[in-house]
């Protein structure tokens, strides 16, 4: 997919319809000069409807919508008929969107199944006809409701990624080149940081034709969690990753400080981040000698930890074999 392809952010301007008014009708006809009234309700105002779509990967689709009405429910008629209900706004997302009203930051729902639909905004309820309002001392009312109005709202609309395993470092820790070894994903690699300006996703290939999704979340910074460097804005991704994949290159300058520093960066995100599991990895480990390893070894944390590297395979097979038995549990 082609990175300026990639839209996660979407707002969008949306109202629900009006409902219809209510006919104030009477029944008139050839030997009923003066029948009673037979007025019609009005019909229900459109909907706004978030619905998921499973062959959706991104908020392309939905880059350019400004606005978005739903039809207005019609007018009752004589008869006692019921006016025609407006037509719904169904906005297909990918899953693991959500969506949020932005005056009040209130979340309105979030789809996680193909085919799952949600009303953000309900359309006007239709009024009642003159028919409701006859009573024994009102047996002719000239009057019938008004149709409800409709709703609006500015609506923002976020794609949270859904994958097996998210790739969680600073920039330049290796995890663009870790995806390209392997899945069938091509991420823009480069030695500066932030060459991964939004998520990737790759299908990572295991023994007997089984798989799992990688995604490549844009590097970290300290203080991300406050809004810096990419911040806020790719945080949201690693909540929908089962496990989380920290990537610390060999060559840092206390890899156990650099991994506590990520950790702290998700804790002050979202606390339950902790609950995942967690992987290790070093990075660019083809730099270290057994001697050099072996003193790294001492001062790693006792999360689970792989040293690999992705220009020469090494450890690259263990590393999905513990990432497979992770997901198994």
């Amino acid at each position: 997919m082609s990175v300026s392809n990639f839209v996660d952010y979407v707002r969008i301007f949306c109202r629900s319809g009006n409902g219809g008014p209510g006919s104030a009708h009477f029944r008139r006809e050839k030997y009923l000069p003066k029948g009673g009234p037979d007025g019609g309700d009005g019909g229900k105002g459109g909907d706004i409807i978030m619905v998921g779509n499973a062959q959706l990967w991104t908020l392309l689709h939905l880059r350019y919508t400004r606005h978005l009405r739903a039809d207005n429910g019609a007018s009752g008629s004589g008869q006692r008929s019921t006016g025609a209900s407006g037509k719904d706004i169904l906005i297909e997302v990918p899953l693991g969107t959500i969506a949020k009203d932005q005056e009040t930051d209130q979340v309105l729902g979030e789809i996680t199944e193909d085919g799952e639909q949600l009303v953000l905004l309900k359309g006007g309820r239709g009024g009642l006809g003159n028919d409701h309002f006859k009573t024994s001392t009102n047996q002719a009312p000239k009057y019938a409701q008004p149709g409800e109005e409709g709703v609006e709202a500015n609506i923002v609309f976020e794609l949270k990624i859904l994958a097996d395993v998210g790739l969680v470092g600073f920039p330049n820790a290796g995890k663009s080149t870790l995806l390209s070894v392997v899945s069938a994903a091509k991420p823009e690699i480069a030695d500066y940081p932030f060459t991964t300006l939004r998520p990737n996703l790759g299908i990572v290939s295991y023994r007997d034709n089984y798989s799992f999704v990688m995604a490549d979340i844009p590097g970290i910074i300290e203080g991300a969690h406050e809004g810096k460097g990419l911040g806020l804005r790719f945080l949201r991704h690693i909540e929908r990753n089962s496990i989380l994949l920290f990537l610390v290159p060999a060559d840092s300058d206390d890899i156990k400080k650099e991994y506590k520093i990520l950790l702290n960066e998700l804790r002050q995100y979202n606390p339950e981040l902790m609950d995942k599991e967690h992987i290790l990895a070093i990075s660019k480990s083809d730099m270290l000698d057994e001697e050099l390893r072996a003193e790294i070894e001492k001062e790693l944390p006792e999360t689970p930890h792989m040293f690999i590297s992705s220009i020469t395979q090494k450890g690259i097979m263990q590393l999905k074999d513990m990432i497979w038995q992770k997901l198994l549990v």
